[in-house]
């Protein structure tokens, strides 16, 4: 089914969505979830921890939204701050001394951009992750499974494969936020996200991503586990032919797919 590109926002950013948290206990096994930057606090925002797939012990991260009120508010709605960055970094170190592959669920509408995110370094914790991503001696792997918002999806999108759901979206800002800014009316935001070029077709084309992961008929919230064997199957694929390649190769085609862009 064709569907504009504000329809897929809306399917994105829908209440039924599946959230990093179903993959992650629905397609890993033994997840042990590890906590805290070692610097500040733990992020609700950003969960992770270490797994086993199809016994390969893996280092999984992603942005977690909450499904409910009460969740939503306590993940403060999927908006990490830069403690979960820091967190997320502290994690895909350790993946890479013991030589574990990273698997990131990208989930957020942006970084917390409260008072105390930017005191406490935002934008230094994000520009961190994009500069020790790129150097990272194992297999990386990003899927967009919601909203890729700016600077707070792309902390945990350097990766040498980068995927989205048929109804992601990923973007440099909002739509709201685009029709504020060029328009001074964010009324206009299903107009912007026409042309915004945030759909997985679009960055497909544009070579941002390597490849759609289809989701069931009426978005992945309409049959959860169809949308998880799907993302289960990319990820095994995925990583087996990164594991073909060598530190400095997967450094080298990581680094050259961002100079690519």
């Amino acid at each position: 089914m064709s569907r504009t590109a504000w329809e897929k926002v809306m399917l994105a950013r829908s209440l039924d969505r599946p959230t990093a948290n179903i993959y992650i206990k629905r397609i890993f096994e033994d997840f042990i979830e590890l906590k805290g930057d070692r610097n500040f606090a733990d992020d609700a925002a950003i969960i992770g921890g270490i797994a086993i797939y199809k016994g390969i012990p893996v280092t999984v991260i992603g942005e977690e939204k909450g499904n409910c009120v009460k969740e939503k508010q306590r993940r403060n709605f999927g908006s990490p701050h830069p403690e979960g960055y820091r967190k997320a970094l502290r994690l895909m170190k350790q993946a890479e001394k013991f030589n574990r592959p990273i698997i990131c669920f990208v989930d957020t509408q942006g970084a917390f951009c409260g008072t105390g995110a930017e005191e406490r370094g935002q934008g230094a914790a994000i520009a961190e992750n994009l500069r020790e991503m790129m150097a990272l001696k194992v297999p990386v792997i990003s899927i967009v499974i919601g909203e890729g918002g700016s600077g707070g999806a792309l902390a945990l999108a350097v990766a040498n494969r980068v995927a989205m759901l048929e109804n992601a979206v990923y973007s440099v800002l909002s739509p709201e936020g685009f029709a504020a800014i060029l328009w001074k009316d964010s009324s206009l935001a299903s107009d912007a996200a026409e042309v915004m070029k945030i759909t997985a077709d679009e960055l497909l084309k544009l070579n941002i991503i390597e490849e759609i992961i289809e989701e069931p008929e009426g978005g992945a919230g309409r049959d959860v586990q169809a949308a998880v064997r799907a993302v289960d199957k990319f990820i095994e694929r995925t990583l087996g032919e990164l594991f073909t390649m060598d530190a400095e190769k997967l450094q080298a085609q990581r680094y050259e797919r961002f100079r690519n862009l």
